[in-house]
């Protein structure tokens, strides 16, 4: 069966939480985890995507690394701090307080793939997905997706890219990031074993030492392969593992075979964890456990839910953070359930003036969007960008989650901002839930934008979208529109979007 794509599954998945969301509790800041004046909040281990630099933001935590003088544990050939892109998963030792700031005592990362890609679906402008192959083992690209090194419209089969992802239930990946290098000749990525593969052993054979993951032979040497974490009769198992090795011929000889990514979630020295993925398995109702990164999560009647999430919505491939404390039987409690992508989009040029560094605001085509110390700023040829780098009229496309703040003031929370270093045009595109409908003007993402004569329907009417808000309903468009000189917005063409996915 052709896997599902992990945008419109993630829709599906995000259409019965859409009341819940217009209606969570908002201000001029993050809803996603609670950040209060106070003591500490956890210790132990935080993984997930940097979003920030300036010291390390991971999972909406700012964690001094100071004592580390920037180093980080890798094998990747990455050694300090100012090497590491937004959107690589990084798992950060150590404690974070409820003001939202922490100190690390360890920060580790490691590619989760690396080699040459084959594109087998280039990006789709509409679903905002991509897939690739790297010798057989399928990734997924999506809005969320940081790419690096070239746009992702840009990147071509024969492409050399590191990979950082969370492995689906099926063994495909969904990239967190993805980085386009240059080959090892040139000497910008010199690793003398450039090749990475995760995936699940095959027809090991014990007398010759090789086996398959994805479509590459391995072969291992029971002297000079170094065995991490998992021994060679292991294999037999048909594990998952992680091989690091460089080809000769059409054969990936290992230097190193290790235990899988799942390793980064292992339980440290402390019990607290925080940490960030898709999910695994739906929540079982009896139990109340759901699987995601390899750990089983259980929901109590103190679990808080963000975001107008409840246990009902914990499905498969929906991007969300936990964090809780490990118990003796090696599940997590979990204390607090937030979302970590949102339906919500727009895209243009920022206002100019619209910039509000103390807010950490700025507005798009009349839509407010809130920067919090989960955004991930997004510039293909640039790290550690802040929001008081940016002062209009640059082009971006920012994705997140629509709020409604205590004023009754709509606004987009950004998971992420790409910025666009070429000319903007004076076209604007919004994705969100249509709120209401008075006259001819939509409410979508807390701006009017007019219909006319001259707006296009895509597989809807005026009508039909009339209907549906009459009846309750939110549905969810994409409106492609202009503002005039007299700051007025006009829909040039306006499309229902899919809520599931027939």
């Amino acid at each position: 069966m052709k896997p599902k794509s992990t945008h419109v599954t993630t829709r599906f998945s995000l259409s019965a939480l859409a009341i819940g969301i217009l209606t969570a509790c908002g201000g001029s800041g993050s809803d996603s985890l609670d950040v209060a004046d106070g003591g500490i909040r956890g210790t132990g281990s935080s993984v997930g995507p940097v979003s920030g630099f300036g010291s390390v933001f991971v999972n909406g935590v700012r964690f001094d690394t100071g004592s580390l003088n920037g180093q980080v544990q890798s094998d990747d050939g990455i050694t300090t701090e100012s090497e590491l892109d937004e959107g690589m998963i990084l798992r950060v030792d150590g404690e974070w307080r409820d003001d939202g700031q922490g100190t690390a005592n360890r920060v580790e990362y490691d590619d989760t793939l690396r080699g040459e890609v084959v594109i087998t679906q280039p990006w789709d402008p509409a679903t905002k997905t991509a897939r690739l192959s790297i010798y057989g083992l399928v990734v997924h690209i999506d809005n969320q997706t940081v790419v690096k090194g070239k746009q992702v419209i840009e990147l071509i089969s024969g492409d050399f890219v590191r990979v950082s992802a969370w492995r689906l239930p099926n063994g495909e990946f969904r990239a967190s990031f993805v980085g386009a290098l240059s080959d090892s000749a040139s000497g910008t990525f010199d690793l003398e074993n450039e090749i990475e593969l995760e995936g699940q052993v095959s027809n090991f054979d014990a007398d010759l030492c090789r086996f398959e993951i994805g479509d590459i032979t391995v072969a291992c040497d029971r002297d000079d392969t170094g065995f991490d974490g998992i021994g060679i009769s292991e294999l037999a198992g048909n594990p998952f593992v992680e091989v690091e090795g460089s080809f000769e011929g059409d054969v990936l000889f290992a230097s190193e075979i290790a235990e899988d990514d799942l390793r980064r979630y292992r339980r440290g020295d402390d019990d607290d964890i925080e940490f960030a993925g898709p999910v695994s398995s739906a929540i079982n109702p009896q139990t109340r456990l759901f699987e995601i990164n390899g750990l089983f999560v259980r929901v109590t009647d103190d679990t808080h839910f963000d975001d107008g999430l409840t246990e009902e919505d914990l499905t498969p491939d929906l991007l969300i953070q936990v964090e809780g404390d490990f118990l003796d039987d090696g599940t997590v409690e979990a204390e607090e359930i937030a979302l970590r992508e949102g339906e919500s989009e727009v895209e243009g040029r920022i206002g100019v003036n619209s910039v509000n560094v103390n807010e950490q605001s700025f507005r798009i085509g009349g839509v407010l969007v809130q920067v919090t110390p989960l955004t991930a700023m997004v510039r293909e040829d640039a790290n550690n960008i802040r929001l008081e780098d940016l002062g209009g009229p640059e082009k971006v496309e920012v994705s997140g989650i629509e709020r409604v703040n205590t004023d009754g003031g709509v606004y987009l929370e950004a998971f992420k901002v790409e910025i666009d270093d070429d000319q903007a045009d004076g076209e604007f595109e919004l994705v969100g839930r249509l709120r209401s409908i008075q006259g001819t003007a939509f409410n979508v993402l807390g701006v009017s934008i007019e219909t006319s004569t001259g707006t296009e329907f895509d597989d809807t009417t005026f009508d039909a979208l009339l209907s549906l808000v009459d009846d309750g309903e939110r549905p969810l468009i994409e409106v492609e529109y202009d503002q005039l000189n007299n700051g007025n917005l006009v829909a040039t063409e306006i499309e229902l979007e899919e809520d599931d996915d027939d």
